[in-house]
């Protein structure tokens, strides 16, 4: 486990676009990427959302699911998420969002993300764009 999936990755990944993030996505091993429940929560929230295209976004989660294993939210992670809503104050800022680096900070896991500014700040949390 090296790498925390950010929920626009997935949504990337599901989309197959852009073909270079799903290349990269082949070069790792079972384990080495992960996301967290509170991504796979945002994901659920897409294939719910629209009941014309429900079944085949449930599916294409499923498929990617096959590929991630989604890690469980434990006392490290609330600690973490504590520090840094302490660390950076602004309320603009996705509750989710926090919560997802706070996961990735607690596991030492690289966050990987198309929307790096939303992750700025947080301290010690290292971020990548692979898109």
């Amino acid at each position: 486990m090296r790498y925390l999936l950010d929920t626009n990755i997935c949504v990337h990944l599901i989309q197959r676009h852009p073909p270079g993030l799903l290349r990269r996505f082949q070069e790792f091993d079972y384990g080495d990427l992960v996301i967290s429940v509170v991504t796979l929560a945002e994901l659920r929230h897409g294939v719910e959302r629209d009941p014309v295209t429900k079944n085949e976004a449930e599916r294409a989660l499923h498929a990617l699911l096959s590929y991630l294993p989604v890690l469980p939210i434990d006392n490290t992670v609330a600690v973490q998420y504590g520090v840094f809503a302490a660390a950076v104050r602004d309320r603009r800022r996705d509750a989710l969002d926090r919560l997802i680096a706070a996961h990735a900070a607690s596991l030492g896991l690289t966050l990987i993300t198309n929307n790096a500014a939303d992750f700025r700040d947080y301290p010690g949390l290292a971020v990548e764009n692979w898109v």
